[in-house]
């Protein structure tokens, strides 16, 4: 497992169907060593914060083999690092596979897994398609966002070491899709509830889930 890029953006104004909107989706890859706090990469902001970063969302990591898939999916369309707005686009670490509450030591930085990214129209913007945040969705390879336990630094080519599996947790595609399946159990339900790494915001909407049932 390795850190191929580091990608960082701050917010800026950009004309989309008529309106303008503010958003910091255009991350760019940068060289050499990057400071990592418990709030995110140095360098790196949000423009809208009730949706994006804090501690639960402070980094975002997608996968290359996520990347091919799209790339596939797409028609061979050419994709770089930061094209869905990462922080981190890495090796090794697919949707599929990674769970919440996975620790990783990357460079200096211990992080945490705590969650699967929802897409929003950022996304939509950013990859100039409307349609996307639907393929998004449907596809359910959503890349991982991570808490940072021990801030430091890190750098592209860094290896990612796994330092602890989180046992009976789920992985970012499936409990992306439970979220979202209208005939999930209540009791996948409470578990993915119950997964204490996991992130406040997702918490709750598995408990307002249990409720209205």
């Amino acid at each position: 497992m390795q850190l191929l890029s580091i990608n960082v953006g701050r917010p800026k104004l950009v004309q989309y169907q008529g309106r303008t909107i503010s958003t910091a989706i255009f991350k760019s890859p940068v060289e050499g060593a990057v400071e990592v706090t418990e709030m995110g990469l140095n360098g790196d902001a949000q423009s809208d914060k009730s949706a994006h970063g804090g501690v639960d969302k402070a980094v975002y990591a997608y996968d290359m083999a996520d990347y091919e898939w799209w790339q596939n999916e797409l028609d061979g369309r050419e994709l770089s690092p930061g094209e869905f707005g990462e922080n981190l686009t890495v090796r090794g670490l697919p949707s599929a596979e990674v769970q919440v509450g996975d620790r990783y030591r990357i460079g200096t930085v211990l992080v945490e897994v705590t969650q699967p990214r929802q897409p929003c129209s950022k996304l939509g913007i950013r990859m100039q398609m409307p349609t996307f945040v639907k393929q998004f969705h449907w596809a359910a390879r959503t890349g991982f966002y991570l808490r940072v336990l021990e801030p430091g630094t890190l750098a592209a080519g860094d290896a990612i070491e796994r330092v602890e599996r989180c046992e009976d947790s789920l992985s970012m595609t499936d409990i992306y899709q439970l979220r979202f399946d209208a005939s999930a159990q209540t009791e996948q339900l409470t578990h993915a509830a119950n997964l204490p790494r996991l992130s406040e915001s997702w918490r709750a909407d598995f408990c307002k889930l249990l409720e209205s049932r």
